[in-house]
């Protein structure tokens, strides 16, 4: 039987004046709408308890397994206004069935598609007056996640799991605006391994990527792309995004997703627009010697990362302890295949593809 998110409104909801504030200047991912959805999972009960309530901390034993063995896994989607004032969400589905497949690597219980939808779509339409108009190209974050809500120190799959969506009105990921970034480039160290959790969106692997993000920092970069380290003869992802190369010959080239990439829903709407656009999609390996040898001939004249917080964001130049590669400013194709995007998400073209979910 589905869940049902039933409304349990928040009797101390933040005043008009307070939501325009915030959604005035958003920021990202510091401030956080009146409610959130709840549902518990028992292993003897399955899914129950689903909610909308007042936004607020969970009680967390110390002994809680979250805390000591990591088994939790969340998913990032956006919500968007809509010039008439209407309110769709992006591929939602897309979403639900990425977060499946994270539970599945994760040992953690597989929530339906529906239940996930309803769980984002009833929370939007609960704090719907958080939800920013299109200027500054603003929107409503939504962070579904999971995790072990279970007191027990064994080591196991928890017994019993709590899902959870809250909301953060958002503006731009990166503050400076839509210019190209630098990129550092590791090969030292690894946000996942074979037969790791690369393809699951679990915390584990953001964390194991910000020792290098750090790095990056010091060398003046916004972002680290990774180098597969055992053998290093491959790029893999950027720590939360992934990555693109634009050839000179037309074709578009991304990393083959091998169990270490996150399949990016951004991603696999590149890969469609692009196509649209006239580029000739491509996914496979890609080697180091192509990265930076590519910039250096010329048969790569652009590079951009991709994801739902950044959507896409054009790369100035990789950095690596061996130098610097950088590309030409131009990134017409870049900025084609993100205006096309935006354009679907934010309802300034028709979405033929049935992407946009209509929540108010």
């Amino acid at each position: 039987m589905s869940l049902r998110f039933e409304l349990s409104a928040n009797p101390q909801p933040r005043t008009e004046e307070e939501v325009a504030a915030v959604l005035a200047d958003p920021g990202f991912g510091a401030k956080f709408t009146d409610h959130m959805a709840v549902a518990t999972w028992t292993k003897s009960g399955g899914w129950a308890d689903g909610a909308i309530k007042p936004y607020g901390p969970f009680q967390i034993d110390p002994a809680g397994a979250v805390l000591h063995y990591a088994q939790e896994i969340f998913e990032g989607l956006k919500a968007y206004r809509h010039a008439d004032g209407s309110i769709h969400l992006f591929r939602p589905e897309a979403n639900a069935r990425r977060l499946q497949t994270s539970a599945a690597r994760m040992m953690l219980p597989e929530l339906p598609v529906e239940d996930f939808v309803d769980a984002v779509v009833e929370l939007v339409r609960a704090d719907q007056r958080w939800v920013p108009d299109s200027s500054g190209e603003k929107s409503l974050y939504l962070r579904p996640f999971m995790f072990a809500d279970e007191v027990f120190l064994g080591v196991r799959a928890a017994e019993r799991v709590t899902f959870a969506v809250i909301a953060s009105p958002s503006g731009p990921y990166f503050s400076g605006g839509v210019k190209p970034v630098d990129i550092w480039v590791t090969d030292t160290y690894a946000r996942a391994g074979v037969g790791g959790t690369g393809a699951a969106k679990c915390g584990g692997n953001y964390a194991a990527s910000l020792i290098a993000q750090y790095e990056g920092y010091e060398h003046g970069c916004s972002q680290v792309l990774f180098i597969e380290a055992a053998d290093k003869d491959r790029v893999e992802e950027l720590g939360g995004m992934n990555v693109f190369l634009v050839k000179a010959d037309g074709t578009l080239v991304t990393p083959a997703l091998t169990g270490t990439i996150l399949e990016g829903i951004t991603r696999s709407s590149v890969l469609t627009v692009a196509a649209e656009l006239g580029l000739k999609p491509e996914e496979r390996r890609i080697t180091p010697d192509e990265l930076f040898g590519g910039i250096a001939d010329g048969s790569t004249i652009e590079a951009f990362s991709c994801g739902t917080a950044a959507v896409v964001t054009p790369i100035g130049a990789f950095r690596s302890v061996n130098g610097e590669w950088r590309l030409p400013e131009a990134n017409p194709h870049t900025l084609a295949i993100r205006d096309a995007i935006l354009d679907i998400q934010y309802g300034r073209v028709p979405d033929t593809r049935g992407w946009l979910r209509r929540v108010v």
